[in-house]
């Protein structure tokens, strides 16, 4: 389900109320922080959140204040001044001035200097600038949104993020739980990522088969949708074929040790996680052949069902 908040895939319950929150925000002029793990899509939820604003109409402005060094960071935000240093040959506009009435969106704010959190903090509850090698201060009206992957308590305590800053931006907190809490979002997204790159790969995949989806699904996903979209559109270059079968997975995801159940101390609870992971992974084998499954697993039919029962395979 692709709903009407830019293309946030999904149909859990932590998706549904990431979403509810976003969309009351959305029409305010709150300052909102956007946290979660690399690749959960937090410029996704900043640009629904524009999209649904009274600023829908302006510009929305996205930029990473981790991948550029402190002067040109501050030059792009606040702009500068002709002459105020090395290469500074004509007056430039900072996206605060750029904005005009839109969005910005500061991604990985966490990594912002201290010397630039002084002067956005100013932006912040000012509403107004200071270019460098510009003297008197400017009137600027944005919307700020920001996200991290850090944990900016954590930083505030070890003194390298200013805590009236974090309170100053975290006037709502949105938080994008990762993929691997809701994994009943991987079949939904792994259907829109394979029409996505359909187009642009020259390819007709109808979809994946059950077998991978439900491996897919088994992955911890490190690099949240971000990395999903990768393993997706690596299998689709490689693949042939209507759909994409258990073949066409990369053996390295196949073997991962990472699809092995949590640890448990518990004897029994190990011996079923084993039990339903060996299940699973012999009818994948068998195309879901009950009667083929129970002779390779050397038990009758009846208590293969029994099994699946007691297990909860589907």
């Amino acid at each position: 389900m692709e709903n009407d908040f830019g293309q946030i895939i999904g149909k859990s319950k932590p998706l549904r109320d990431v979403l509810e929150v976003a969309k009351k925000v959305a029409p305010t002029q709150a300052t909102v922080l956007i946290t979660g793990e690399s690749g959960s899509g937090k410029e996704l939820i900043a640009h629904g959140i524009h999209a649904h604003s009274d600023r829908h109409d302006k510009l929305f402005l996205p930029v990473n204040c981790g991948a550029l060094p402190e002067t040109l960071l501050e030059s792009l935000l606040f702009g500068h001044m002709k002459g105020s240093f090395t290469g500074a040959f004509a007056n430039q506009e900072g996206l605060f001035e750029k904005a005009r009435g839109g969005t910005i969106f500061l991604d990985e704010i966490g990594e912002i200097p201290q010397h630039l959190q002084v002067k956005l903090l100013r932006a912040l509850e000012a509403k107004e600038i200071l270019p460098i090698g510009c003297t008197t201060p400017r009137r600027i009206d944005v919307r700020v949104l920001a996200a991290t992957n850090r944990d900016l308590k954590k930083e505030v305590e070890l003194g390298r993020f200013r805590d009236d800053l974090y309170y100053r931006l975290n006037v709502m907190e949105i938080h994008i739980p990762p993929l691997r809490e809701r994994p009943e979002d991987i079949p939904m997204l792994i259907e829109y990522l394979i029409q996505k790159h359909n187009p642009e790969l020259k390819r007709n995949f109808k979809g994946a088969q059950p077998p991978v989806v439900r491996a897919l699904m088994s992955l911890p996903w490190k690099g949240n949708v971000r990395e999903l979209d990768n393993v997706i559109e690596h299998i689709m270059i490689l693949a042939d074929g209507e759909w994409i079968t258990l073949n066409d997975m990369p053996p390295a995801l196949l073997n991962s040790d990472e699809t092995v159940p949590p640890f448990t101390p518990d004897l029994k609870e190990a011996v079923m996680q084993f039990e339903k992971q060996h299940i699973v992974r012999v009818l994948d084998q068998v195309g879901q052949d009950r009667k083929e499954a129970a002779k390779l697993l050397d038990i009758s039919l009846s208590s293969l069902y029994r099994k699946l029962e007691e297990l909860g395979i589907s």
